[in-house]
């Protein structure tokens, strides 16, 4: 089989980082900003950045609908940081306008860690990810206040839940793109593989 095409969300946030990782991760990576780009990959990355921000260029560049309907169709995406509020069904504390795409049900607080200056590294146990703990990256990163029935808890740092998956649909609180670990990356496109094979993962 062909290696899977992955796109990474290319409104805002780190994007270089995370084609790098796809492409070690055995990807075709590329960036997505328009909707006949979505329409052609197997799969999305949506990076760490600013989340309104990100929020309202999807809006802007008519991407919104597109991946709430390609997510709801079951396409893997894997939402880092950023990402991850993207993926929340819910914002605890959302900016006026903000708006996500869903996918997950979870609960989420936008900068839960603190402030730019309160950024920190953790080793981060993940559900499915053998080896070594995860050394997660965390910059003014997000927190899962709650999880529903449908969403199952892959990592905890500090008593808070930082790594979640549901179905076709993963979200991390850290940036793995950042480390030189591409196991997290790796894990998405077996995900994206295995949805491509008709298989779950």
């Amino acid at each position: 089989m062909t290696a899977p095409v992955i796109g990474v969300l290319a409104l805002q946030g780190d994007v270089r980082e995370h084609l790098v990782a796809l492409a070690a991760a055995d990807a075709v990576a590329g960036p997505v900003r328009r909707p006949e780009e979505l329409a052609e990959v197997d799969g999305l990355v949506i990076p760490g950045g600013e989340s309104t921000t990100i929020s309202k260029l999807a809006v802007l560049f008519g991407l919104m609908e597109p991946l709430r309907a390609r997510v709801r169709a079951g396409m893997p995406v894997y939402g880092t940081c950023a990402g991850m509020i993207m993926l929340a069904d819910k914002i605890l504390d959302p900016r006026s306008g903000q708006e996500t795409v869903g996918g997950i049900d979870m609960i989420v607080r936008r900068n839960a860690f603190g402030r730019q200056n309160e950024s920190f590294e953790a080793a981060v146990e993940v559900k499915g990810v053998p080896g070594e703990p995860v050394e997660g990256v965390f910059i003014r990163a997000p927190w899962v206040e709650s999880v529903g029935a449908s969403a199952e808890v892959l990592a905890e740092h500090g008593g808070h839940i930082v790594a979640v998956r549901q179905g076709n649909a993963l979200a991390t609180s850290f940036h793995p793109e950042l480390t030189g670990d591409h196991r997290m990356h790796r894990l998405f496109t077996d995900m994206v593989r295995a949805d491509r094979r008709g298989e779950s993962l």
